[in-house]
């Protein structure tokens, strides 16, 4: 498969309010070292996609004024690929601006959509099954969908159900259904049935199928798109976005597309995938010591303490005493302390 004719979409407009206070508006997670490896979230996305395709064909898309965090955090990336939305739309909007931008230059692109904030440890298999992903959408109007195998009845992601296996490849299986968010004992029986994978939100499709899918489905959002279609790539294309993208319906890709498509495959995959959306789940990630505690910070020290998350930035000294199943997270002179069992009322903490 030539490189040169594959393309990366990287999806990096939010705002990560559930880790607060390390996410904000102004520099929310995607471009923060969550891990404390070195690299923030989106330069670690990128990195996974080395050897897949050449810098010049990796996109981001972004929010206004996220550009220059880009700019810095990936100076490989051309300027010009790095698309700035004037409004959050959600992610049926954003795939269409940068499909609409990558088919007018390269009409025969495949293309790999990605959020900009989630984890992959094992990398290698990461690429393999990218990789199997393209050549199969290459030359046919199929739209895969990365499924990960659930290992726990998890309640906080979608679910896509696999229906029979393709007789070209028995990795890609039909998609009989995408699943909302379930409760405790639906989640239980979507882990017994063995056939339901958690949604990542990672797609993989030719640019002809995604925009066809567009016109077919949301007809009036590629209407939008193709108003704009003769600006892009000109002088007058940030006026022509600011002036129509606000217009396009706030609508996800997957009520848009994903639910509605009849060419859709799922590829179930193992490679260490988390969404990171909430600091229990980096909690669980990260190493932890005997107690159960998980630290990214300069100096902590722990006493009587356990299944604690600590994650700081400028404290130059931590020390804390007789906490179970904490976080404490501090940055910017805003310091956090809340149990982890309450971390989805951090959003209201933030106000």
């Amino acid at each position: 498969m030539p490189t040169s004719n594959t393309h990366i979409v990287i999806m990096a407009g939010g705002i990560g309010s559930r880790f607060w206070p390390m996410s904000t508006p102004e520099c929310p997670k995607q471009f923060i070292d969550v891990m404390g490896c070195g690299k923030s979230l989106i330069q670690l996305t990128a990195e996974r996609f080395n050897g897949i395709c050449p810098p010049e064909n990796v996109w981001v898309v972004t929010a206004q004024k996220y550009v220059p965090i880009v700019k810095e955090q990936l100076p490989a990336i051309p300027a010009c690929n790095i698309l700035a939305e004037p409004c959050m739309r959600n992610t049926a909007p954003c795939i269409a601006y940068v499909s609409w931008k990558i088919k007018k230059h390269f009409p025969n692109a495949n293309i790999v959509v990605t959020p900009s904030d989630q984890l992959v440890l094992d990398v290698p298999e990461f690429q393999r099954v990218v990789k199997k992903a393209l050549g199969f959408t290459a030359d046919s109007n199929a739209i895969v969908t990365l499924g990960m195998k659930p290992n726990r009845p998890e309640t906080g992601y979608g679910y896509i159900a696999a229906g029979e296996a393709l007789l070209r490849d028995k990795e890609i299986c039909h998609v009989e259904a995408f699943k909302e968010k379930p409760d405790r004992s639906t989640a239980e029986e979507y882990l017994a049935a063995g056939n339901f994978f958690w949604n990542a939100g990672i797609f993989i499709w030719n640019v002809k199928t995604i925009s066809t899918a567009f016109r077919v489905y949301v007809p009036a959002l590629a209407q939008v798109f193709d108003r704009m279609e003769a600006d892009l790539f000109t002088e007058r294309e940030e006026e022509t976005i600011a002036r129509y993208f606000p217009t396009c319906e706030n609508i996800s890709i997957d009520y848009a597309v994903m639910e509605k498509a009849k060419e859709i495959y799922v590829l179930p995959a193992e490679f260490g995938w988390s969404d990171l959306g909430t600091w229990g789940a980096l909690h669980g990630l990260l190493p932890q010591d005997e107690a159960k505690n998980a630290v990214v910070a300069p100096e902590v020290k722990l006493y009587e303490s356990s299944n604690c998350m600590v994650h700081t930035s400028q404290a130059r000294k931590v020390v804390i005493q007789g906490l179970d199943g904490y976080i404490v997270a501090e940055k910017d002179g805003v310091l956090l302390i809340c149990q982890l069992s309450e971390e989805q009322r951090i959003k209201e903490f933030s106000k």
